[in-house]
Parts: C-alpha cells; structure tokens; sequence
C-alpha cells in the first residue's frame, strides 16, 4: 500500500527504524530496489538515505 506514495514525485517524509532508534527521513524518492528491498531517498541538500522496507514504520 505504501508502494503508492513512493511512485508520487512530491516530498515525503518516512520514518523508519535503524539500529533500533527511531528515525526521520524528509525527500524525494530517487530509486527503489524490489530485489534487494531498499528505498534511496534524496533530501534538499541532495543528502542520500537508504531505507530497507522491512524497517519502514510510516510514510507521510
């Protein structure tokens, strides 16, 4: 169900777990790997973030 807000090209906002903490990730979507389950997310400052899909607790 999520799949739906990732293929949108509007900035999102994810939170997710990593190493146990609770994380926040504001961007746009650049890439999304079904095979390996990974999301890579491009912030502003052209920052990158990877995100498993298993540890992805919301998306707004």
């Amino acid at each position: 169900m999520f799949l739906k807000e990732l293929s949108k090209k509007s900035c999102i906002t994810i939170t997710y777990y990593q190493n146990g903490l609770l994380q926040t990730c504001k961007g746009h979507v650049y890439n999304l790997d079904l095979q390996l389950q990974t999301l890579f997310v491009k912030n502003d400052q052209k920052k990158s973030c990877t995100i498993r899909l298993a540890d992805i607790k919301e998306i707004h």
